[in-house]
């Protein structure tokens, strides 16, 4: 016996061929967007998981701490190197040196880098220097007046555009036999001239060795 056609109750009456091609067709379309909404949540869940593994999977740690420099064993290596005293600062315990080694050229200099509390200074020993040399490192400043720090007399310089010196904003210079001692850098006065006090005892044997 045949089945009488299924009354919908939305139409209160059996769907024509029509409405069940389109709604089939319409079942089929949600069912492939739910398909591909599921697929793209799951993808995504397996590339959060992936950065996840990877994150974690990573060798962490902080890098090992670079060895404090000897300035001493530095500085005696130089002194062999050039066949010549290169001065050893007695700068304090708890200022890092940053560098120590020959820089520059005509002249070279012997130079460590020192990071204080605050801000840096760098004290050169400039080999053979010519006289206008501590102005050329000093980007053209001028002397403005003298110092005297531990019996050594230094020239003071005037640093009007600390921004066009390298951003050196105080300099000391003396001669020390045949050679210049500068000491530059950004720092206040009082740590200036602790710089130039640690290195008074040097300067004053390279000119007795001068003499």
């Amino acid at each position: 016996m045949a089945r009488s056609p299924r009354i919908v109750a939305e139409l209160g009456r059996p769907e024509t061929p029509g409405e069940t091609a389109s709604r089939k067709a319409e079942s089929s379309r949600v069912h492939r967007e739910s398909q591909n909404t599921r697929n793209l949540v799951a993808a995504l869940i397996v590339t959060v998981l992936v950065v996840v593994v990877i994150i974690f999977a990573v060798p962490r740690g902080t890098p090992p701490e670079r060895a404090p420099i000897d300035v001493a064993a530095v500085a005696e290596s130089v002194s062999t190197a050039e066949g010549r005293t290169v001065i050893v600062p007695d700068a304090p315990a708890d200022w890092r040196v940053n560098v120590a080694s020959v820089e520059g050229d005509a002249p070279r200099a012997w130079t460590v880098v020192y990071a204080p509390e605050s801000g840096f200074l760098r004290v050169a020993q400039g080999f053979d220097a010519d006289p206008a040399w501590a102005a050329r490192m000093l980007s053209g400043a001028r002397v403005d007046g003298t110092v005297t720090i531990d019996g050594i007399t230094w020239d003071r310089y005037d640093i009007a555009d600390p921004a066009r010196a390298g951003n050196v904003s105080v300099a000391l210079a003396t001669e020390a036999g045949p050679d210049t001692v500068l000491i530059y850098g950004k720092a206040d006065t009082a740590t200036l001239e602790q710089a130039a006090s640690a290195v008074a005892t040097e300067v004053a044997e390279l000119r007795e060795e001068s003499e």
